[in-house]
């Protein structure tokens, strides 16, 4: 092989130096789903037989796609899974591995309209019974179920930012929590040192959180000494622990009867490790999803949103908020119509 003549790659080999050359510049969240969607091409390639990259051609890129869409995924999954495929290849046509030409022959589907993502979201309404239900109630207030999903549902963000959360970070009397990029620890943030903020709180949050620390919070540290504000009695609490957690503080049968007819003394999905099949728990991002539509619809501006779940505004409109147009008009824009005279006061 001569200087000028890029080697052989098969395709494990040509994921893993693509990941290596983005963890660079990209953050460990986006080259961990990098690698998750990049792992079904891997794999169907290695069943096929492809032991050299220089080996693809349009007709298996094709096959690909065919094999994916055999497994039900979604509109929006396939997309990106190809988009991934189609940038993966850009960058080994850079470097020679693979023909120039081949990347424009992936094909990215198009996502129709309306399923860009997922509508399942904690409704707003839902979110204030459940939480009324919780300071209300003795047997639940300040637990750390409790005060976990007031956090989630007052800053909506992200599971991993909530997690990476200290005892330091949270400003009781200034009424706030910071996050902070501390990747060195194991609690990074999605967007690196971009992510990082205050956020305020309402004083009610923060006597329930006062509460959690006084009376339900675990003393542990966790590997690297810090003081979590989650904590189990291993130390920090991990995001599988903390989804349990929401999936068990959004069950409605805390508040109502359950709308599957089952009892809860006798419910199955109580349990920790059946929360997440209750068909009517939700997800960490399904209360990010409705706080954020519910922060708009509070007549927040977009701006003050997007920094404080720290997502840009076109994301929040594309992907987060969930209100429907005329709920848009009731609830956003209609209170500015008076400004709209053609004969403002005070003049003639």
């Amino acid at each position: 092989m001569t200087a000028e003549q890029a080697p052989d790659l098969s395709p494990r080999e040509a994921r893993d130096r693509y990941l290596d050359h983005r963890k660079v510049e990209a953050a460990d969240a986006s080259v961990k789903s990098w690698k998750y969607r990049l792992k079904h091409f891997v794999e169907w390639a290695e069943e096929q037989q492809i032991e050299s990259m220089g080996d693809l051609t349009g007709w298996y890129l094709d096959e690909y796609e065919t094999f994916r869409r055999g497994h039900d995924v979604s509109p929006s999954t396939l997309n990106g899974e190809m988009q991934t495929l189609k940038n993966w290849l850009e960058y080994l046509a850079r470097i020679d591995v693979v023909p120039e030409s081949l990347p424009e022959k992936v094909h990215v589907p198009s996502i129709p309209d309306g399923e860009e993502s997922n509508d399942e979201m904690l409704d707003p309404e839902d979110a204030r019974v459940l939480l009324q239900t919780l300071r209300s109630d003795p047997d639940h207030y300040g637990t750390v179920k409790h005060a976990l999903l007031e956090l989630l549902w007052f800053t909506g963000a992200r599971i991993g930012a909530i997690r990476g959360l200290d005892l330091r970070d949270y400003h009781s009397d200034e009424r706030f929590v910071v996050f902070h990029h501390r990747p060195e620890s194991d609690t990074p943030l999605k967007n690196d040192s971009n992510g990082e903020r205050a956020v305020g709180l309402p004083e009610v949050v923060c006597e329930v959180l006062d509460y959690y620390i006084k009376h339900h919070r675990e003393g542990s540290h966790d590997d690297a000494g810090r003081k979590p504000l989650f904590t189990t009695t291993q130390g920090r609490a991990s995001e599988n622990t903390l989804r349990v957690w929401t999936y068990l503080a959004t069950q409605p049968c805390l508040h109502s009867p359950c709308p599957h007819g089952k009892e809860r003394e006798t419910c199955e999905h109580l349990h920790i490790h059946e929360a997440s099949k209750c068909p009517s728990s939700l997800s960490p991002h399904r209360v990010r999803t409705g706080s954020i539509t519910w922060q708009r619809d509070c007549n927040l501006p977009a701006e003050i949103v997007s920094e404080r779940v720290n997502a840009t505004l076109e994301v929040i409109e594309s992907y987060y908020d969930q209100a429907t147009e005329r709920e848009r008009l009731e609830k956003r824009r209609r209170p500015y119509i008076d400004y709209l005279d053609l004969d403002p006061e005070g003049e003639a």
